[in-house]
């Protein structure tokens, strides 16, 4: 009895000692994750986002040989997701999947009920992907500068279509209106297909497409392709030029990324972050995003939340420069 006395009394001492020199969040992150972790995507299944999230949980599950959950909370242009992920616990046990309509609902959404950036805890940007400037095959634009010169001389009323108000289409286009400088009507439809039919159909003009999508029409010969909005031209398109070349400064690009609630412990914040890029980098990661027309990026949590930030002040200007209404 008196043993055990002694031995109690020895590990209390070793405890105290680790809790003056080892910061509490530390010995937590040694143990993450010893419980399912959960990864919000505010999305409903089947798209994009939810596509990622999938192959991120299955990644981190072999890695972390824990379950990770992907809970899908679409509806409201992600908000749902995200004010779900503010109110978390900053413990590593919650992540989220943040795309570019995350950073533009700061600028089209009145009294969004939280902070973009400050709100949260940037991990990683996972892809990145630009759009494609496409026209119906009877367009008289066959080049890049052909397009930018008939929309700026033409007497005839123009439109652009896009997959709905506030979508990277339709922004793209709100940009080009400015540094083009012309006055193009902007007609939103409830999705991507049919925006696409529309385009075929020959109901408007033009329209920044997905890249997947677009290319998809414009190899059946339905679609011709103009322009990426990349700031440089793709090298599996090498043929089709960047706006860029024609219209400089001229970049919309889209991006996907993990992020967790703010103040996430360091340590947590490093071990998450290392196992996201070590994915992302792998040859497997860059098979499955060249297929969808976007390629893998890694960067910095510090890098990542500026990143978010300037994406942030640049669709705020586009929407109060173009005067658009969302």
């Amino acid at each position: 009895m008196q043993n055990n006395s002694r031995l109690i009394k020895g590990v209390s001492a070793v405890l105290a000692v680790l809790s003056l020199t080892v910061p509490l969040a530390s010995l937590q992150a040694a143990d993450y994750p010893s419980r399912p972790v959960r990864i919000i995507t505010p999305a409903a299944p089947g798209g994009t986002t939810d596509f990622l999230a999938r192959l991120l949980a299955g990644h981190l599950n072999k890695v972390w040989n824990q379950q990770v959950i992907v809970d899908n909370r679409g509806s409201a242009s992600g908000v749902n997701g995200a004010e779900i992920t503010k109110e978390s616990l900053p413990d590593g046990y919650t992540l989220f999947i943040p795309y570019h309509q995350h950073t533009v609902n700061a600028a089209i959404i009145p009294k969004l009920p939280y902070h973009p950036v400050n709100d949260f805890t940037p991990i990683s940007q996972m892809t990145a992907a630009g759009l494609l400037l496409v026209v119906n095959p009877s367009h008289p634009a066959k080049t890049a500068k052909d397009f930018v010169q008939w929309s700026k001389t033409t007497k005839d009323p123009i439109n652009f279509g896009s997959a709905g108000i506030g979508s990277g289409g339709h922004l793209a286009g709100e940009l080009y209106n400015l540094m083009a400088g012309i006055k193009s009507q902007h007609i939103p439809y409830k999705g991507t297909g049919p925006a696409a039919v529309g385009l075929i159909t020959g109901e408007y003009h033009y329209n920044f497409m997905g890249l997947a999508g677009a290319f998809t029409h414009v190899r059946s010969g339905k679609l011709r392709g103009i322009a990426v909005s990349n700031a440089k031209r793709l090298a599996n398109a090498p043929e089709i030029p960047a706006m860029n070349e024609v219209l400089p400064g001229f970049e919309v690009v889209g991006w996907y990324g993990v992020a967790a609630p703010a103040k996430l412990p360091k340590p947590i914040l490093t071990k998450i972050h290392g196992d996201i890029a070590a994915y992302v980098k792998s040859a497997e990661f860059a098979k499955i995003a060249d297929s969808n027309g976007s390629e893998p990026v890694t960067n910095s949590p510090e890098v990542f939340r500026q990143f978010m930030l300037d994406d942030m002040k640049k669709w705020a200007d586009v929407v109060k420069r173009s005067g658009a209404k969302f």
